[in-house]
């Protein structure tokens, strides 16, 4: 446990320095020298390659694997495309609302991707991946994951907001501190997904322990049943 806390911290702070610190200081220092537009794609760069890092570390393929790597590389071509400072971030907020419908969508259809997150993590922990989606759309689990969708949606329609408003308010001279308060916000949004997904553990141990009552229920009537035949 405590070693766990320990790596929690250390990745807690490789985030902040990748998603916050060294951008921050890549922007600052490099505005005058090369522009803002330049200064801004530079500043992506250590985001970026931590998250590279981290997908290979973590081994996340399949549908999780398969968003992060779409994300780099849709986001990355954005911003090459994006011409100047102020468009590349009125693009990220589009990409921002696209991931967002996204999640709506998958949502409508009743295939939230919050569950094949999940999905994903079992199979790392090594539970099959048909075994946990079969348990995930259970009656009385299924539900909480439709809620951390509604979550994800929120999450990205307020950072969408946050980010017009800075930028409205601040100008591109404001990019800077509109990173911390953006990592910031990032940060209360994940803690409260995580928690719900930990929060998870607790309908699954319910409908286990029904399952398992009503398996007793069905011994003790086979039981009776037969007590009776033999009398």
């Amino acid at each position: 446990m405590v070693k766990r806390q320990r790596s929690n911290k250390i990745l807690i702070l490789f985030e902040l320095i990748f998603y916050a610190v060294l951008p921050y200081v890549l922007w600052n220092f490099g505005r005058e020298p090369l522009g803002d537009y330049t200064a801004m794609l530079i500043s992506t760069i250590p985001g970026i390659g931590y998250a590279i890092y981290r997908f290979i570390l973590d081994k996340q393929f399949n549908i999780t694997g398969l968003l992060i790597l779409s994300s780099l590389a849709l986001g990355t071509t954005v911003d090459l495309l994006s011409g100047s400072a102020e468009q590349m971030i009125w693009n990220g907020v589009y990409l921002s609302l696209f991931y967002t419908f996204l999640y709506i969508v998958t949502l409508l259809i009743k295939r939230p991707l919050s569950l094949y997150f999940a999905v994903d993590f079992a199979y790392l922990q090594g539970y099959a991946r048909m075994d946990s989606r079969a348990l995930f759309f259970q009656k009385g689990i299924f539900k909480w994951f439709q809620f951390i969708q509604v979550i994800f949606i929120i999450r990205g329609l307020f950072m969408a907001g946050l980010t017009v408003y800075l930028l409205q308010k601040y100008g591109i001279d404001g990019y800077g501190g509109m990173l911390i308060y953006k990592q910031l916000a990032g940060w209360a949004f994940s803690i409260f997904i995580i928690g719900m997904f930990f929060y998870i553990n607790v309908p699954i141990r319910n409908f286990f322990a029904k399952q398992q009552n009503q398996l007793q229920d069905n011994n003790n009537i086979a039981l009776q049943q037969s007590n009776a035949t033999v009398e």
